[in-house]
């Protein structure tokens, strides 16, 4: 039978099996499935195993994986079979590190226009979670290393493993990120994991970033502010604010101050709505835009608005 056949044939398989996945002959089917040579299909096979929380197919997963680790470009292009069932691994609390520890090292070249790109950094980034579940003794060595690699997603990955882990040891690592520089993708991820692991600390840090030359990586500190929902972050934002000349940084601003959720927070954004200049006063409502339920307020703005009218 063609490749495509086979591949067709196994998605009206998968299809029947999403229907009832917990019964005896669906698991008999995703194991089938789990043994091909269709890494379409494998990865969605993993898929069903992770959202059904079949507990019984892990043994077979983990076979999968490992069969798909030789010949991975053949086996495996785009890395789509290997990455879906580490993390139907890591959400099912496989307990084995191995697994993990051989995605968080696999890289993956694939030819591409113009040379070869790296297709496990997602496989990657997910492995590390699954290091950090099974509380691997190495594991910020680990993170260590996928803080430096090529590909943002890894590190990226990287970055909310060590949010995720919770360990006091991790915050020095983050900072020494957050102060090397990276994209602000990143740098955003680290300052939120910082301000999570260590908000005291990691405030003034976190506030110097507000003052890059990179738009994005300003516009990443201010939301990471905002997100942290620390009073303490009102003052740092006011000041950003008032000092910034960019009407976009500006708007950054407000929305990040709205994010707080603090009552101090809304009580300036609604001093801004009865005084400020008309941009600013736009801003500002923009801003509490994001209190879409509460009626109460929206009262308050609108009565505001009437006044200035």
């Amino acid at each position: 039978m063609p490749k495509s056949r086979k591949l067709e044939a196994l998605q009206i398989r998968l299809n029947q099996i999403r229907e009832q996945p917990d019964t005896e002959a669906a698991a008999t089917g995703l194991r089938e499935i789990l043994e091909s040579h269709q890494a379409i299909a494998i990865a969605q096979a993993a898929r069903i195993i992770r959202d059904a929380h079949l507990q019984s197919l892990l043994p077979a997963l983990r076979s999968s994986f490992e069969r798909l680790l030789h010949n991975p470009v053949a086996a495996d292009p785009n890395c789509l079979g290997k990455q879906a069932i580490i993390d139907a691994l890591y959400r099912l609390d496989y307990p084995d590190f191995e697994p993990f520890l051989v995605g968080i090292r696999h890289r993956q070249l694939e030819p591409a226009w113009g040379g070869q790109v790296d297709t496990a950094a997602g496989l990657r980034a997910v492995s590390a979670l699954g290091l950090v579940r099974v509380n691997y003794s190495e594991v910020l060595s680990e993170l260590a290393d996928l803080l430096a690699d090529p590909e943002l997603d890894a590190r990226i990955g990287a970055v909310r493993a060590c949010g995720y882990s919770e360990h006091p040891a991790a915050v020095p690592l983050l900072r020494l990120k957050a102060q090397l520089g990276d994209e602000a993708a990143v740098l955003g991820e680290c300052f939120a994991a910082l301000l999570r692991l260590a908000p005291e600390s990691s405030l003034g840090l976190v506030g110097r970033a507000l003052s890059q030359s990179s738009r994005e990586i300003s516009e990443a500190a201010a939301l990471a502010l905002g997100e942290s929902r620390l009073l303490a972050a009102l003052p740092i934002l006011q000041q950003w604010w008032r000092s910034s000349q960019d009407r976009d940084l500006r708007q950054t601003g407000l929305l990040a101050i709205a994010m707080l959720r603090q009552a101090e927070a809304t009580d300036f954004l609604l001093s801004l709505v009865a005084q400020a200049t008309l941009p600013d006063m736009q801003a500002a409502v923009a801003a509490l835009g994001i209190y879409t339920e509460d009626r109460e307020l929206a009262a308050k703005i609108q009565a505001l608005l009437d006044e200035r009218a």
